[in-house]
């Protein structure tokens, strides 16, 4: 959201200028905290009910609730990109529907889900590089067991297959497995840390080294503290291990 509220400023105050495609999966978008992070970061240029009115309608927000309807979406993204002068598309998420609409425990269903992840992959990238625009995609976390090497799984894509057979711990990593890893192709992680403090780590990208940095969350949306940039040792994206914040009870996930 905070992307969406920073991508229709003009190019001088470091937009993009146009509107965005906001397609939500998961009926999480809010429009009030669009509008306070447009309000926080920049006071001045929306003071007025004509400016937040403007901001808003510039974000077009299209709610999918089915694999199918999400796909039939996509393939008309060519079209919303040109009618509505879009230069930012979000996809939140990528993973909600089709962890819902496919059984992992069926190797059929996840030939067909692998299938569909690959069609949609391919019709995000065409776009992005067809109108030379940024298109991010929001994955969802899971949590895998250590299984023995010599204990073959039905599918090593299958959430649902890894079991702690020897009573290791288990860990947290990003959903949908090696598949959808390759697909993107620029990976954040978004992680908890201690206290109000979060970290972003560039675990995979063509152009930029492993880096780290620390924020906040604020009404602003994601403030980067000072100097909290430093390297770090990465590895192989779908493998990273992801730090939630834990009680005794229960566990809380942010991504």
């Amino acid at each position: 959201m905070m992307l969406s509220a920073l991508a229709g400023l003009p190019q001088e105050l470091g937009g993009l200028g146009g509107s965005v495609l906001y397609i939500d999966t998961e009926s999480a978008f809010s429009a009030e905290r669009l509008v306070e992070m447009a309000q926080t970061r920049h006071p001045f240029l929306f003071s007025s009910e004509e400016s937040l009115i403007r901001l808003t309608s510039n974000v077009h927000v299209c709610v999918e609730s089915t694999c199918g309807t999400l796909l039939k979406r996509l393939e008309r993204l060519e079209e919303d990109v040109i009618a509505k002068n879009v230069k930012l598309i979000v996809l939140d998420s990528i993973a909600s529907l089709v962890r819902k609409e496919f059984d992992g425990r069926n190797s059929k269903n996840m030939t067909e889900r692998t299938n569909l992840l690959a069609k949609e992959a391919a019709i995000l990238k065409y776009i992005a590089e067809e109108f030379m625009i940024p298109i991010v995609v929001t994955n969802q976390i899971t949590t895998r067991f250590g299984v023995p090497k010599e204990v073959k799984l039905n599918n090593p894509e299958d959430e649902t297959s890894s079991v702690n057979l020897e009573g290791e711990g288990g860990y947290v990593t990003a959903a949908l497995g090696n598949t959808w890893s390759h697909c993107v192709n620029t990976r954040f992680i978004v992680q908890y840390l201690d206290g109000p403090r979060r970290q972003i780590l560039i675990a995979k990208s063509p152009v930029a080294p492993f880096a780290a940095f620390i924020y906040r969350i604020q009404s602003s949306g994601l403030v980067l503290e000072e100097d909290s940039g430093d390297g770090y040792d990465g590895t192989d994206p779908g493998l990273q291990k992801i730090r939630v914040r834990t009680s005794i009870n229960q566990t809380a996930f942010e991504y």
